[in-house]
């Protein structure tokens, strides 16, 4: 069973980020999939099997070498007023450029035949979802002691 439950069309989970598609550098940058339990019908040699995947972990790629799980958190977004905080499945960048980060999702299987008694599937079958481009930027602030009314030619006006 485990052949075929590799073979199942599995769809990917999605994966979102928070900010995105920018971010800056030493900034958290949260990144959450989302995963939907999926179940199949199928017959095989006149039995009809019923195969269901279920998300049990998660492998985040952040692309820059960096990688976080497998984990149980898919992650989730954050409310607005949220979005920069630390959170299970966020990462900093600490430099600049173009990031493609991947997501694995990892299901658990269990299967039926002909509505009989649940059994596991021995292996997980490992999706790997689309990819997601991320480029980071880097911030700077300047102060400046000009008064730009009574000065609009000073430094930083």
């Amino acid at each position: 069973m485990s052949n075929e439950f590799q073979q199942t069309p599995i769809a990917p989970a999605t994966l979102g980020s928070q900010p995105g598609p920018h971010t800056l550098r030493g900034q958290e940058t949260n990144l959450h999939a989302h995963a939907t339990e999926q179940t199949f019908n199928l017959t095989m040699l006149g039995q009809h099997i019923t195969i269901t995947a279920t998300p049990a972990a998660y492998t985040f790629n952040y692309g820059d070498g960096t990688t976080r799980g497998p984990t149980t958190s898919p992650g989730a977004p954050l409310p607005e007023n949220r979005i920069g905080e630390q959170t299970q499945t966020s990462h900093a960048y600490t430099t600049t450029g173009h990031h493609t980060i991947t997501l694995t999702t990892h299901f658990n299987g269990h299967y039926t035949v002909n509505n009989g008694p649940t059994l596991p599937i021995a292996d997980q079958g490992h999706i790997t979802s689309a990819p997601l481009n991320l480029t980071v930027w880097r911030a700077i602030t300047r102060n400046y002691a000009e008064n730009c009314i009574t000065n609009p030619q000073g430094t930083g006006c």
